[in-house]
């Protein structure tokens, strides 16, 4: 009995491994995130396997009949619409109760957005933190903009082409005029396109044409230069006392947030040990 999590192509359907195809036909059901999408792959493969839908609206109450089906000795495979299960696709409820009862949980690797981007990106690609899609709403959206922003390490985020202006217009306004940015969209696909580029010329290219803003889209932003770091700390150090002694802690660590573009909460917590 082996539960197996198969990554599928992002879009070109060449981009699949042997082994997935193998696998993918020899276990007794594959779980889906949408049958009717997924039924292309298969039937590009002459892939017979019966297939389930089992996607974020149904996980949790159908994880315990797929776990009692695991147990009774069948060999299931998960696969998401498109590239490596669980990355901002469903299935880390299966995957944890599997785990909690002994069954093998295998992975069969193969195509990622996140990874692809991240390799013609032409960014620091030694360290990153990926955090899935940014929030719909702007206030959320800044948060988890600002958040990223004293990193020193590439942050990655997935966009839908219905609010991707927004959100490079959000990131101007938390990050300024010379960040580097890579946005990447239709990796695969007819229409790929892979742009690294400050974030003013990135929206000017949005604006430019209402396809440009088609597709799903891949966000990596350069993380700060370590010597920015360095001196924004130093300059953070001079600053915050003269701040407080004019002001409350929390509005000194907003202010110094800005002027030093180090994220609140760290300036905040500074002023704790002043």
């Amino acid at each position: 009995m082996s539960l197996y999590i198969v990554a599928t192509p992002i879009g070109n359907l060449d981009d699949i491994t042997f082994r997935a195809i193998e696998i993918l036909k020899t276990v007794d059901v594959i779980l889906a995130e949408d049958t009717r999408h997924s039924k292309r792959l298969l039937d590009h493969y002459n892939i017979a396997t019966p297939m389930r839908a089992f996607h974020e609206h149904n996980e949790t109450h159908k994880t315990a009949t797929v776990i009692d089906e695991l147990l009774s000795g069948k060999n299931i495979a998960l696969i998401s619409d498109a590239g490596t299960p669980l990355i901002s696709d469903p299935g880390y409820v299966l995957v944890s109760e599997a785990k909690k009862v002994d069954v093998d949980v295998v992975p069969i690797p193969g195509p990622s957005a996140i990874i692809s981007a991240l390799s013609v990106a032409g960014i620091a690609s030694d360290r990153f933190s990926f955090f899935g899609f940014l929030p719909a709403k702007q206030t959320a959206r800044l948060k988890t903009i600002q958040a990223s922003a004293h990193l020193d390490e590439t942050a990655i985020f997935y966009e839908s082409p219905k609010r991707v202006l927004a959100s490079l217009l959000d990131c101007q306004s938390v990050l300024g005029d010379e960040r580097v940015v890579c946005l990447a969209k239709e990796i695969t696909k007819s229409f790929e396109t892979i742009k690294t580029d400050t974030l003013p010329n990135l929206i000017d290219y949005l604006q430019a044409d209402d396809t440009h803003q088609k597709g799903e889209f891949v966000i990596l932003i350069s993380g700060v230069d370590k010597q920015d770091r360095i001196e924004g700390e130093a300059q953070l150090d001079k600053i915050l006392p003269i701040l407080l002694a004019e002001m409350s802690a929390s509005k000194a660590a907003k202010i110094a947030a800005k002027i030093t573009n180090i994220d609140k909460k760290t300036c905040y917590q500074k002023t704790l040990n002043l």
